[in-house]
């Protein structure tokens, strides 16, 4: 008992160690998540939305802390029940989306490792398995360093743990998980082998014969049947593949506008999901940034999810010379977690990428 308890206890600390580190790396991706799950559509909780960030950056850094407690030996009983509590309400939530169907990635590794619901389920039951444990053997939890020392840790990693977190708000990742990364060449993560799976569909056809309703079930081909049809249902029981970037356009006045901006050699894009939720003042950064980009020879785009209104709203009224194009908002988010912010490609491969904090880092290549 006291080896699996110690192998337990590494398996959940490390666990959650490196799980928060993820989030904590991108708290602005996992509020994203939260703001899905507190949707009318989830769990309608739309008085939590305001606050989704604020939660989310306080769950993060409390997941690293708690599995640095358990590794450390440190408070042990307010960490056991904090671990199973956290856990518990994890497994309800897990399970509530895979059963509905309602989120389709539990977000419990950010971007870095996806999860489909029922495996974030099946996870979520292993560590609660797991956790339990630990309180079945909770006397052979012993602290790990004297006691002044561990205390010293755990301050220096609280405080490491939010100046971090507070360094990625300001900034952006430090480690780029999204398939929108520097050096990513945007037509060729859109692209599909020709070789690639293809998704498999079960079809129900359902006929009338001799007065009574059959239903024959098939993989595509119509169903040979002396009878009359009635209606047929579709279902997805293997998906095929799916690309890295599956739903990126640039769009004006309805039309796709992408593979003609993919080939531009020197194009800067300025990225903000909701005009409404920009930050007003960072606008005039972006003046300054596309101005110098005009005079270096660079297209400049703006891209968003507003409406045109609320685009010529700001561009009047920060003398922007650019037009916006629409893009769908949550792949603005994927993009970069600023906004806005400014990316610069060079016939469709990103070389640069900077929260508005840091326009000033960007660099314009004068020459053609």
């Amino acid at each position: 008992m006291k080896y699996i308890t110690h192998l337990s206890r590494t398996l959940v600390g490390v666990l959650f160690v490196v799980s928060g580190f993820i989030k904590l790396n991108d708290p602005v991706g996992f509020s994203f998540k939260l703001e899905e799950y507190f949707s009318a559509g989830v769990l309608d909780l739309p008085v939590l939305m305001p606050f989704a960030l604020a939660i989310a950056f306080f769950v993060v850094v409390f997941e690293v802390l708690l599995g640095l407690f358990l590794l450390l030996g440190y408070q042990l009983k307010f960490t056991l029940w904090s671990l199973l509590s956290m856990i518990v309400f994890f497994t309800f939530l897990t399970f509530y989306s895979a059963y509905f169907n309602k989120v389709t990635d539990c977000g419990c590794f950010g971007d870095a490792i996806k999860l489909t619901p029922w495996e974030s389920f099946t996870k979520d039951i292993i560590l609660l398995i797991l956790i339990l444990v630990l309180f079945a053997g909770k006397k052979y939890l012993n602290t790990l360093l004297p006691k002044s020392l561990t205390k010293g840790v755990v301050i220096l990693s609280f405080l490491g743990a939010v100046s971090f977190g507070f360094w990625v708000l300001q900034h952006l990742p430090a480690i780029d998980f999204r398939p929108y990364k520097i050096g990513v060449h945007i037509p060729s993560g859109m692209s599909v082998p020709e070789n690639a799976p293809k998704s498999i569909y079960e079809y129900q056809w359902v006929f009338e014969v001799n007065g009574t309703e059959k239903v024959i079930t098939t993989q595509k081909e119509y169903p040979n049947v002396a009878g009359t049809f009635l209606r047929v249902s579709t279902k997805k029981i293997q998906e095929g593949y799916v690309p890295p970037i599956h739903d990126f356009t640039i769009e004006q006045d309805g039309v796709d506008q992408t593979e003609s901006l993919m080939m531009v050699p020197k194009l800067v894009m300025v990225v903000a999901y909701d005009l409404a939720k920009s930050n007003p003042q960072a606008f005039e950064k972006v003046a300054q940034a596309t101005l110098k980009a005009h005079n270096a020879g660079y297209e400049v785009i703006g891209m968003s999810a507003s409406s045109e209104a609320q685009a010529a709203e700001v561009i009047e009224k920060y003398g922007l010379g650019f037009d916006f194009y629409f893009t769908d908002q949550t792949t603005l988010k994927t993009i970069v977690r600023s906004n806005p912010a400014i990316l610069i490609l060079a016939h469709g491969t990103i070389t640069q990428k900077r929260h508005y904090n840091d326009f000033e880092l960007l660099e314009f290549n004068t020459t053609n």
